[in-house]
């Protein structure tokens, strides 16, 4: 995987654009079919007090509705922290909108006025599949796509 090139392109895409619905659907597009073991690759966006509600997606279906205090969307939305899960069975409250689901890495979205936007959730039906390098390069490109966003 070409982390270097995905972020080219996604930025090049989303030149320009501040409708975060817009800017999610196309992330969630790139970095689906782009990153190997991505099998679910969604946001979840704040959709009221402690609530989040699911936005752009690719893959299987997803959970409609996860408070933030629920499962890993809910504790990166609470937190305001990535959390990379090698194992989703070993992590306490996780909602199984998947059965298949052996791994995850949800990353909070902030707009540049320090607004939570929502959550990019990562599942992927390998444990472990997630590393320190895509946790890194998925915070920073997440700023830049963001940065703007309404």
């Amino acid at each position: 995987m070409d982390r270097a090139a995905i972020t080219d392109s996604i930025l090049a895409l989303t030149a320009g654009e501040t409708d975060s619905v817009a800017l999610m659907a196309t992330v969630v597009c790139e970095i689906h079919h782009n990153h190997p073991f991505a099998d679910w690759t969604g946001f979840y966006r704040v959709a009221g007090p402690e609530l989040l509600k699911i936005g752009p997606y690719q893959g299987g279906h997803g959970c409609l509705v996860i408070p933030f205090s629920r499962g890993v969307c809910g504790a990166s939305a609470r937190s305001g922290k990535a959390l990379n899960v090698p194992d989703v069975d070993a992590f306490p409250d996780h909602i199984a909108c998947a059965s298949s689901t052996r791994s995850e890495l949800v990353l909070p979205v902030w707009n540049g006025d320090g607004r939570l936007l929502g959550v990019l959730d990562i599942d992927s039906d390998t444990p472990a599949a997630f590393t320190a390098e895509d946790e890194a390069w998925l915070i920073l490109l997440l700023s830049q796509v963001f940065e703007r966003a309404d």
